[in-house]
């Protein structure tokens, strides 16, 4: 396999750059950015092309602008994966429900997507479910990516267990934003929340009462409901209308939200 040094010195010589044109080129960058982190000194450029010694971080930027080269891919060479950190991320066990900032899978014409990623906490996904290779092909299917995101349950919230698993992956619906006050017959066609707080995300059975909004955990959860002032508080941002969870017994559910062997309430 040819080694990343190599490809980086092809990339130039197709551009028909010499050493001191990369180096004028990255005190542009550097002044450009304000740091000296940016340039490549020519000493520097030889080692990284002949003696495979890896760029800085910086200096890969710099490398990546000047050869017009992707710098994920070019990470990659180097033997960082960079579309897979996702996929590593779900083997660290952490237990809240929250929102990852991992890029977008390609071009998107989505707005760029916020909040970084804490596995413990319940998270708001937005674009970025197209990373997780583990998501059944199925649940990718219904994510229309003009009003619908992913959301994933983190592994310490049994809010809604066991409607909803720890570790749970979950459509949001954001076009559903109003919080029904009735029409359903059962638990499972009562309508479930994913909302943002200041402090965390979280997800649940929802209801209004007097400027305040009541987070209602399922029964079986032994959660305690919570109240927000609503919408000061706490934002709606839509409607769950799918999940994936695995049913394996060994990952129902993180070690932090074990459920008793028996119940007290039969």
């Amino acid at each position: 396999m040819e080694r990343p040094g190599a490809r980086l010195k092809r990339q130039r010589e197709r551009l028909k750059l010499t050493y001191r044109d990369v180096e004028a080129a990255s005190q542009k960058i550097a002044a450009r950015r304000a740091s000296d982190e940016y340039a490549v000194a020519l000493s520097r450029l030889a080692d990284i092309e002949n003696k495979g010694t890896p760029p800085s971080f910086y200096r890969l930027y710099t490398l990546c602008a000047i050869y017009r080269l992707d710098i994920e891919e070019v990470l990659g060479w180097y033997g960082v994966p960079l579309g897979e950190l996702p996929g590593d991320a779900l083997h660290v066990g952490i237990a809240v429900t929250h929102a990852p900032r991992f890029p977008p899978a390609g071009p998107a014409p989505d707005p760029p997507p916020g909040p970084a990623i804490d596995l413990e906490k319940t998270a708001f996904l937005g674009h970025f479910a197209r990373h997780w290779d583990k998501l059944p092909l199925v649940f990718l299917n219904e994510l229309d990516p003009r009003s619908r995101r992913c959301g994933f349950i983190g592994l310490a919230d049994r809010t809604m267990y066991p409607l909803l698993r720890p570790g749970s992956l979950v459509i949001v619906d954001e076009t559903r934003r109003k919080i029904a006050s009735g029409g359903w017959t059962s638990e499972f066609d009562r309508p479930i929340y994913f909302l943002e707080h200041r402090e965390a995300y979280l997800c649940g059975w929802c209801a209004l009462a007097a400027g305040k909004l009541v987070l209602q955990p399922h029964p079986a959860s032994q959660q305690q409901p919570a109240i927000f002032e609503y919408p000061a508080e706490i934002d709606v941002i839509g409607q769950v209308t799918g999940v994936a969870m695995s049913l394996e017994p060994g990952t129902r559910c993180a070690r932090p939200c074990a459920v008793p062997a028996e119940s007290p309430n039969p």
